[in-house]
């Protein structure tokens, strides 16, 4: 892909800062509205610069949830190059930086597509069932943190106050609990809708469920995180995306820390399979056999844990490669 130009979009909810770098320098630089005129505005001054061509140029951008919507449907709906990169990975790459506003930020991004040009990975937008998936799910995680936020207060208190008073905070917050819990059990049954009516969603979640410890909750996240399984192919990059691939700590004679994971992960990925894997090695079969023997061997449980969390991700990703449901007697053909 031979780019020309290197666009870097800072995005805030209000407003929209554009950069333009050619490779040397800055050749142009704006803020619009964030919304369809101020990005028709934008794209009309970009026709401005010399032999500009949509398709020799890039459009880099930061992760910014619901904010980067308008910008994403109307670059998407024309087909012009797109580059979604992690904030992290941005800044990371920046090295030692002084200042920051969004002008700034937009021209910061436009450099780090050039720089890393090499390395573009061009965005493609999620079916639109797997984006009302994601909304689902992420309503349902809300709920649950409210009803927690409620609910434990309540059970940690209980037996250190007056009773009299337990019994009056209880019904205080009996009708929101009861409510909050018929609102999460209605997401659930619109989940589970979502997926039935959709076959390649359907075949999907049966495929990923069929793993013992993996429950539908579990491959919801994972299918929104990977676009299905397309975004991250690879299940040693799933596992470091989940922060359950472990990373070794030494410089020198003198640091010698032991293999840890990563703080850089998706926390309600790695979360979700810390429960799928206690629930596996609860139930008879080869995880919870080859737990017990671990930690009969002296091993950490915690690293055991997690070498079965990793075990799970790459059960899931050979289950969807293969195209059949999890089969506890199968054994693979020798060459």
């Amino acid at each position: 892909m031979d780019i020309r130009y290197f666009l870097g979009i800072d995005i805030a909810k209000a407003t929209l800062d554009w950069a333009v770098y050619d490779g040397k320098k800055v050749v142009l630089q704006t803020s619009t509205p964030n919304s369809v005129v101020g990005i028709k505005t934008a794209l009309r001054l970009l026709k401005t610069l010399p032999g500009w061509r949509p398709t020799d140029a890039v459009f880099c951008m930061e992760h910014t949830g619901i904010y980067n919507a308008h910008l994403l449907d109307f670059l998407h709906k024309l087909r012009f190059p797109i580059w979604l990169e992690s904030s992290l990975q941005i800044k990371k790459a920046g090295g030692l930086q002084r200042g920051k506003t969004d002008s700034i930020d937009a021209q910061r991004i436009a450099e780090y597509a050039y720089r890393f040009r090499d390395q573009i990975r061009l965005w493609e937008p999620p079916r639109a069932v797997v984006q009302q998936l994601a909304m689902l799910s992420a309503a349902r995680q809300r709920l649950i943190a409210v009803y927690n936020q409620l609910a434990g207060p309540l059970a940690e208190q209980q037996g250190f106050i007056n009773p009299t008073l337990q019994k009056q905070l209880l019904r205080g917050c009996q009708a929101s609990l009861t409510a909050i819990e018929r609102d999460r059990k209605a997401i659930d049954k619109a989940i589970d809708q979502l997926v039935d009516g959709d076959d390649q969603l359907k075949e999907l979640f049966g495929l990923i469920t069929s793993i013992p410890g993996i429950g539908p909750a579990t491959a919801t996240e994972v299918v929104i995180a990977t676009n299905e399984l397309k975004a991250i192919t690879d299940p040693r990059k799933m596992a470091c995306h989940a922060g359950v691939a472990p990373f070794n700590y030494q410089s020198g004679s003198s640091v010698r820390g032991r293999p840890g994971v990563s703080q850089h992960a998706r926390k309600r990925l790695k979360s979700l399979f810390h429960l799928s894997a206690m629930s596996a090695i609860r139930v008879k079969g080869d995880l919870q056999d080859y737990y017990q023997r671990k930690v009969k061997e002296g091993k950490n449980r915690m690293l055991v844990l997690n070498a079965v969390r990793n075990k799970l991700i790459h059960r899931i990703y050979a289950v969807v490669q293969r195209g059949k449901k999890y089969d506890k007697n199968y054994t693979p053909a020798l060459a």
